[in-house]
């Protein structure tokens, strides 16, 4: 989801979707090389370690410029540095959440999007006994004022996690309060209508 945002400005580039998604594994595996204080890493040691080969990697990467030099490799905080620019991980990116469920909870719960730039500002529940109630610091809002919160807030990052007979209508909701990318967990595919501009990610936790 992340590069559905980041990369925006690349679209005409026609830039595979199987490529922008590698991206972010990149950017994780490179997270954790620096770490452990790795300096460089080549491409064929990079594809080994993600199941790819070492030409697949250079084509990715190609897409965006040219880094690394023969036999040295990619330095790797260069390169991190470089992927967190494309993916839009320089900057905080306010998301809103709809459904305050379970599933719902285990995201506000979650540290994890805040470390990668992402943070849960806003959520709506559509049950009047948690309209208006707080619950890890967000307050929880009514569906019906969605629209004028995310355009208020600039929230263009959406999490949907409500059961499957609500959830097209919730996108299509999400859809007129102009967010850009929508991340649903329900269990059912979601459409829309503005595909060039609106991004939606299916997500089948079983």
């Amino acid at each position: 989801m992340l590069s559905l945002l980041g990369l925006q400005k690349m679209k005409n580039k026609k830039i595979p979707e199987i490529t922008i998604s590698r991206l972010s594994l990149y950017n994780r595996f490179l997270q954790d090389l620096q770490e452990k204080g790795v300096d460089f890493i080549t491409s064929a040691e990079l594809g080994k370690r993600m199941g790819l080969k070492a030409s697949q990697v250079r084509k990715d990467l190609t897409y965006f410029g040219r880094f690394g030099s023969p036999r040295i490799g990619y330095e790797v905080k260069q390169l991190l540095e470089t992927l967190k620019g494309i993916l839009g991980l320089h900057k905080k990116w306010p998301v809103a959440l709809v459904g305050c469920g379970n599933l719902g909870k285990a995201f506000l719960s979650y540290p994890g999007f805040k470390a990668h730039g992402f943070e849960i500002s806003v959520v709506f529940d559509n049950d009047p006994a948690k309209i208006g109630k707080v619950w890890k610091g967000k307050k929880i809002f009514d569906p019906a004022k969605m629209a004028k919160i995310i355009k208020e807030k600039g929230i263009k990052i959406a999490i949907i996690a409500v059961p499957f007979f609500a959830a097209q209508e919730v996108c299509d909701k999400l859809v007129r309060s102009e967010v850009k990318a929508i991340l649903n967990f329900a269990p059912c595919k979601l459409f829309v209508t503005k595909e060039e501009e609106v991004k939606v990610r299916n997500i089948d936790i079983a």
